[in-house]
């Protein structure tokens, strides 16, 4: 999702099948205005908000960046400015205008961008491939980060009573697989705590970093980029190791963008200028000042701000943000999942939805457990959040370079600005993005190689799915008869017609459905109205329902159905279908049956896909959820008819 990319979070609401409401530009009253301001503090800013916990720490770790004055300065200037370019200006100022129909997030980019090249399909394809890398990525992002941010919160015990150390890995784990195990029950109740646990958190880091810049106020010099710059030219080297580690202290910066179709820009940037912004700078202002007057506080700068009485309800307020932290991400996961799912880059999945009001809060089971268990791995192997740092950067950094090259494209060849413009807009933020994606791939020995993997994995179960989704679509269409032809031939001889409606869902409208034929190959009888049902879901993210049925008249009481559904919309074939009222087609669901084929994929080893490949196609495709749950077909209404192909 920090997502790098996330299109659903945490206790957000949104819109079930129609438009979302992008409210960028729509002006609220000053009590909405509040309140969604105060809801993007806890879902849009939990991530970054708890790098505090470990960012500063881990620049000045491993001694390869030497803990003196000048260079805590020169640090302290980077940090600073890191935030300003990457968070104030390339995501706040640029990338939240770049809406996808009022939706933002990786999926929904990726989704703007390949339209506006369109007209390019080779750059297109590759675009697309290059932000199904990203999606993926985001799961090893997203394995790490849950794992990164409790296992720091907790390791304020070490602080607190060194003796405790032995139980920071156990309650880690505890705390971990208690979040993991509430998924299933939504987070409709706990949602209403985000916002408030999160402005206290807010308030608690700059308190903490206020008191020690109060005590050392000459810190505010690295206000000044010439730190900065300094730092770089005199120590070109060990400012570029330091890049690796500033990085953190911008990862969950994607989540403005991600979240821009729940809160709208205006309270997304208010949150970040009125309270994230100051309260993350006088915090990490703080930490500096600190080692500037106790050098030996590097070993956890955070919770050595804190005075000794403060700590446990530190340690405890802590675990809270980095739990609101991590369960955005969760449900950034299951949206994320749902909606490439429905892109068809991953099998259709078993979807829970958690909340009656709020449909946009889902439970993805086989998601959770796979997270779950990579969060777990990644605790136990690495053990510690200084370990998991070095695993953690290249993950985020690599999405924020696919974020800022798709950007180009959509202002470039959607909003057709001057090609100069574009480069200027976008061209500095690459740099700054691949400085630190470079200091980062220094770290692929050290554990970054570990989200890699899974997104290396990831990449491949999508593309494998996606190219065998279209090899099996090539073959049920070289098999397949045309809809009107047939019709016609049926109805030289008609066979016997029974009350009721039949809906037969085809994949691609026009062709005669495998399940049409095995009805009248068996049961010999046809129904007084036939619905030939197609599900197109599009590279948007919402389709009201004055877009949703598309019909055409075959006559002899058979019709063409087409449904349209955006990425984020729920695909609901009964819902959609009681649309047609008015338009000549009367269904009663008492007396409405669906039939579906059931494809069963056998591997033939043709030589377009690998062996491999095939077989991984064929086990994705048998163990994918049930067209009729993911379709939301009423269970006693459902006929399925097997076919097999082969790839």
């Amino acid at each position: 999702m920090r997502h790098r990319g996330r299109a659903g979070r945490a206790a957000a609401p949104g819109p079930r099948n129609g438009h979302a409401l992008s409210s960028a530009n729509s002006s609220r009253p000053a009590g909405v205005l509040a309140g969604l301001t105060l809801a993007a503090i806890g879902v849009v800013y939990g991530d970054i908000g708890t790098s505090p916990l470990y960012a500063l720490k881990e620049v000045f770790a491993d001694g390869r960046v030497p803990l003196t004055p000048d260079n805590v300065l020169g640090v302290l200037s980077l940090v600073f400015w890191a935030l300003t370019l990457v968070v104030s200006l390339k995501y706040v100022t640029l990338i939240l205008r770049a809406d996808n129909h009022g939706e933002g997030g990786l999926v929904a980019l990726l989704a703007l961008a390949s339209q506006a090249v369109k007209a390019y399909p080779a750059l297109r394809a590759r675009l697309l491939l290059l932000g199904i890398f990203g999606t993926a990525i985001f799961f090893g992002d997203g394995v790490i980060t849950p794992a990164i941010s409790v296992l720091s919160a907790v390791e304020g015990l070490e602080v607190a009573a060194p003796a405790l150390h032995a139980w920071v890995l156990p309650l880690t784990l505890a705390v971990l697989t208690a979040l993991f195990a509430a998924q299933r029950f939504g987070t409709a109740a706990v949602g209403r705590l985000f916002g408030p646990v999160t402005l206290g958190w807010f308030a608690v880091l700059a308190l903490l970093g206020a008191t020690q810049v109060a005590a050392h106020p000459a810190v505010l010099a690295a206000l000044s980029p010439h730190h900065a710059l300094g730092f770089a030219a005199a120590q070109p080297g060990v400012a570029f190791l330091a890049l690796g580690a500033i990085v953190l202290c911008v990862t969950g910066a994607e989540a403005l963008y991600a979240d821009l179709g729940h809160f709208g820009r205006r309270p997304i940037r208010l949150a970040w200028f009125a309270v994230v912004m100051p309260s993350l700078v006088l915090n990490y202002f703080g930490q500096g000042a600190l080692l500037l007057r106790q050098p030996e506080a590097v070993r956890n700068p955070f919770y050595e701000m804190a005075p000794g009485w403060a700590l446990f309800p530190l340690i405890v307020l802590a675990t809270a943000a980095t739990v609101i932290a991590s369960q955005a991400l969760i449900t950034a996961a299951f949206s994320v999942s749902k909606q490439v799912s429905q892109l068809g880059y991953l099998p259709r999945l078993r979807v829970v939805h958690t909340s009656v009001r709020d449909t946009g809060q889902i439970y993805v089971p086989v998601v959770n457990w796979a997270l779950y268990a990579g969060v777990v791995f990644a605790v136990v192997m690495f053990g510690s959040s200084g370990a998991l740092a070095s695993a953690y950067g290249i993950a985020v950094t690599l999405d924020m370079t696919i974020t800022t090259l798709m950007t180009f494209f959509v202002i470039r060849h959607a909003w057709r600005l001057p090609l100069a413009l574009c480069l200027a807009a976008t061209g500095g933020f690459l740099l700054v993005d691949l400085a630190f994606l470079s200091a980062n791939a220094l770290k692929l020995l050290e554990g970054g190689w570990f989200p890699l993997l899974i997104g290396g994995a990831m990449f491949t179960l999508m593309t494998t799915w996606q190219q065998g989704r279209r090899l099996m679509g090539e073959r049920l269409r070289d098999e397949a008869i045309a809809l009107p032809e047939f019709l016609d031939s049926v109805f030289l001889a008609p066979p016997h017609r029974v009350p009721g409606t039949a809906v037969f869902l085809s994949a691609e409208a026009g062709i005669t459905p495998f399940a049409l034929l095995h009805n009248l190959k068996h049961n010999r009888v046809l129904h007084e109205q036939n619905l030939f049902v197609t599900v197109q879901h599009h590279e948007r993210p919402w389709i009201g329902f004055e877009r949703r049925v598309e019909t055409v008249a075959l006559g002899r009481g058979c019709w063409q159905l087409t449904l349209h559904f955006g990425f984020k919309n729920d695909p609901d074939v009964p819902e959609a279908l009681a649309l047609l009222a008015g338009r000549g087609i009367v269904l009663d669901p008492m007396q409405t049956s669906y039939f579906l084929s059931r494809d069963i994929v056998v591997p033939a080893t043709r030589g377009v896909l690998a062996p491999w490949r095939e077989k991984l196609f064929a086990a994705l495709h048998r163990n994918a959820a049930s067209a009729a749950d993911f379709l939301r077909l009423p269970a006693n209404r459902v006929v399925e008819l097997g076919t097999q192909v082969s790839l």
